[in-house]
This record gives C-alpha cells, structure tokens and sequence, in this order.
C-alpha cells in the first residue's frame, strides 16, 4: 500500500531559534525514514514537501488549492494520504479538503502536533505513527489524527491551545467526504469574508461597514440562533441581503450548533435572508462560505449550498 505523505509546515517540523519555533526543512522526512526504517510505518511512504513551509497561522484559501490539488493529482498513483499541518487552521484545511475534493474514494489523514519534533516530550511522533497507521484502515474520506483520536475532518476544531488532545469533533454517521459520481477537484479562491460575533451592546457600525466591504459573512450568535433585534442591526443585515452578501450563522456554543426561530429573539436573522448554519461549526463555516462565494451561480444557489449539508458537517442527511 503507496502512501503519500503532504508536508505543509507546522509545529510537528519546527526547530527552536532565536526568534521562536520556525519550519525547518528536513525534520518530517527525517521522522518518516526513521519509521520506515524499523518497519513502524509499513509499505512505501512517499514525503511532497510543499514549499515555503509556513506556520499555520500564514495559510490562506490558497493553500488548501496546493494541498488538494496535490492529493487530486496523485489520487492514480497512491492508495491513502497524510497531510501534516499546523495545528492553528488545521481544521480550517480539513474543512477545506472535505469539499474540494469531491468523491473521494481513498482515505486524507490529516495531523500535526503541539510541540515539535525536535522538542523532547513531543507529541509529533506519535501522532505521525497513528497517521500513518490510519491511513491503511480508515474509510474513504477527510479525517484527522490527533491525540489518539481518529476525527471527522468536516466537524473538527480546535478546542486547547495546549493540550496533546487539542482536537474535538462532534460525532456524525455521514463520512467526511463530498458525494459524486466520478472525482473531481472543486476549485475555490480567496474572497473578502467576514466573521462577526454578537455581543452585548456590540459596535453595529462595524456590522454595516461589513455589510458594504465583504463578498460573504459568517455571524457567530448567541445559544439556538439569537442577535440583537435592533435598528442597526437589521439595516446592516438587510443591506448585506440587498447586496447579494451571503450571510451565515452559527451558533458561539461549541456544542448543541442552533436552530433559527426557536426564539423570537432570532426573527431578525430570518427577515433578512440568514442562512441557519445549524451545528456546523465555525471553521466549516468561513470554509464553506469561500467555496460558496466560488461557484459560478447567482446569490440564492449559494444561500442554497450554504444551506445544505454537503459532507456531513451538520446533522442530517446531505442534499
């Protein structure tokens, strides 16, 4: 079985220097040798270093286009897929790969660490092995690897900013993939997308400025799908509709996701167009909204795919 490992940068291959922890070339495919070498990494594993290593705090839509892209090509060739990633937007990729690469007939591990490799005590070696080894067993689909755990890669995000089980995901019976017919490679492109947390007497100003600068806007609201009913607010809201600004709520609870007009306290979002995003989680979200903004159809085909599950990121059946 052909493996084909993605090294996009990361903690699991950083060094220490002067100025803090940095990607150095060298460490990932030293770890990798080193595991095929005393048979705990069975069958070939080929390592594609995508250059510049970045931290994973630098990615942008653009490097889930190089990473999906890199899978897409060598789908032929290679039986399963790791990808190590920086742990900051790693579930921001994963939501990423989940809908770019639309009938996915192998397995896409994705992992990465929390301290590096070459820190004693790190994480990277184990999780490294687990991704490997999950890559032969796991099912068709996006996963990631971390902490022991095998998670879905369309309902995964970052819960400890410290912690070796730094991930969580919230459990789903439709597997981390994009149903079609024949494989294909959604392309995606970077667009101005906002993320917006209501608060409490929150700056309605700069809901408006939004409204009128962004292509998209993610609002993070309260409990089941609550925001401030007030003048502003609407204006703002009604003004992103009136734009063709898609615009796409999810709850701020990390679990129990939202249910518009559970409230009456939520009929602003509904008045003016707010697609429910249900129990999807925040990273799904921007993800989903940039390849959304990327299809070639009018404002109510993307409310529509905003809308619909798509890979498993919400509860229910995809559309």
């Amino acid at each position: 079985m052909s493996i084909l490992l993605i090294h996009t940068g990361g903690t699991i291959g950083m060094e220490q220097t002067e100025h803090g922890f940095a990607p150095r070339i060298g460490i990932v495919e030293d770890a990798v040798a080193d595991l095929t070498a005393s048979g705990q990494a069975e069958g070939p594993v080929e390592v594609l270093r995508l250059d510049p290593l970045i931290d994973s705090a630098q990615a942008t839509p653009d490097d889930w286009r190089r990473v999906a892209r890199s899978i897409h090509q060598a789908a032929e060739v290679h039986d399963a897929f790791v990808v190590t990633h920086g742990t900051d937007t790693l579930a921001y990729t994963a939501a990423a790969l989940c809908l770019s690469l639309a009938g996915l007939r192998k397995p896409v591990i994705v992992t990465g660490a929390m301290l590096p490799l070459t820190v004693a005590g790190s994480d990277g070696l184990d999780n490294l092995t687990a991704a490997l080894s999950a890559a032969r067993t796991a099912p068709p689909g996006v996963w990631v690897q971390f902490g022991g755990q095998l998670l879905h890669g369309a309902r995964v995000r970052k819960s400890h900013s410290t912690a070796f089980d730094a991930f969580e995901a919230a459990p789903s019976d439709v597997p981390p993939l994009l149903p079609s017919r024949q494989s294909a490679l959604n392309d995606v492109r970077a667009h101005k997308v906002g993320i917006l947390s209501v608060a409490p007497g929150c700056c309605a100003e700069l809901f408006a400025h939004a409204a009128a600068a962004c292509d998209g806007l993610v609002l993070r609201c309260y409990g089941s799908g609550t925001a401030p009913d007030t003048p502003a607010m609407r204006r703002a809201l009604q003004a992103a509709h009136d734009r063709g600004v898609p615009v796409l709520a999810v709850s701020q609870c990390p679990e129990g996701g939202m249910r518009l007009g559970t409230y009456a306290a939520g009929k602003v979002l509904q008045d003016t167009g707010v697609v429910d995003g249900r129990d999807m989680s925040p990273e799904m979200a921007f993800a989903k909204m940039q390849f959304a903004l990327s299809l070639s159809g009018d404002f109510d085909s993307r409310r529509d795919f905003l809308g619909s599950n798509q890979c498993g990121e919400m509860l229910g059946t995809p559309d």
